[in-house]
């Protein structure tokens, strides 16, 4: 007992018991996530309504372009696999090694971020409870396709997926909002240069693989992008300008 406690003192910059409630608090967030899962998913007729409005609305912008890049995803395998192996890990793998890193080694940093990425997911719920959609895998008359397949014995058929996951949580990405929190976080707070380019780098991929992979819309994905700014400007701005409207006071 007493080397577990000298290694929360000499590892953990708040010791264990920081540490145990960080856990609570993301823990607590998952469970919150399937609550709304449980609202979001009781009406597939609205997600696919929902789905083809979202359509719609980018056959007047851009003719789909999502459909693009998921020839371009099935002309490679590597590619293909590269971006599934994204798919499933850029949300809960990386955000959660990200997180635990910055707690880790750059904790001056931890709790802006984490409370930036909260708060955007926090959006994200409330979206998925007022506007669930269908993703483009769900439309394969109209070309669409669920390029996943099954990697590493992940596919949206299994028990594992099904019971953890909201088919219909397309509108906005979160997947798309968290990649650019992580990005940009982690781009100011590492040091080494090639770090720091790939993760200026790493949203535009995880955007590019979401939607290759028939799992977003582009739509999705700008809504993501909003998401993530706000949730930025709140946690990150708003003290900045509380700070100086105060001193010019």
């Amino acid at each position: 007992m007493s080397a577990l406690v000298a290694a929360g003192r000499r590892y953990l910059p708040r010791g264990w018991a920081d540490l145990g409630r960080q856990l609570a608090i993301w823990f607590g967030f998952l469970a919150a996530y399937q609550l709304a899962r449980g609202l979001a998913d009781r009406n597939p007729p609205r997600a696919f309504q929902n789905g083809l409005h979202v359509i719609g609305i980018e056959r007047h912008a851009h003719a789909l372009i999502e459909l693009t890049l998921q020839r371009t995803v099935d002309g490679s395998q590597f590619l293909a696999d590269l971006a599934a192996w994204t798919y499933w890990n850029s949300e809960f793998t990386v955000v959660g090694l990200a997180l635990l890193w910055v707690y880790l080694r750059r904790h001056e940093a931890f709790v802006r971020f984490r409370n930036t990425i909260l708060l955007a997911n926090v959006f994200g719920l409330v979206g998925y409870v007022l506007l669930p959609t269908a993703p483009p895998r769900m439309f394969p008359d109209l070309g669409f396709a669920d390029t996943l397949g099954d990697f590493g014995g992940l596919n949206h058929g299994s028990g594992l997926v099904q019971l953890a996951a909201n088919p219909y949580a397309a509108m906005p990405s979160l997947h798309a909002a968290d990649a650019l929190i992580v990005g940009l976080v982690l781009f100011s707070v590492c040091r080494n240069r090639v770090v720091k380019v790939f993760w200026l780098v790493w949203p535009a991929w995880v955007w590019f693989s979401v939607m290759g992979t028939g799992n977003h819309f582009a739509l999705d994905v700008l809504a993501g992008i909003v998401v993530a700014a706000i949730a930025i400007a709140i946690v990150y701005g708003l003290p900045v300008w509380t700070r100086r409207r105060q001193a010019t006071a």
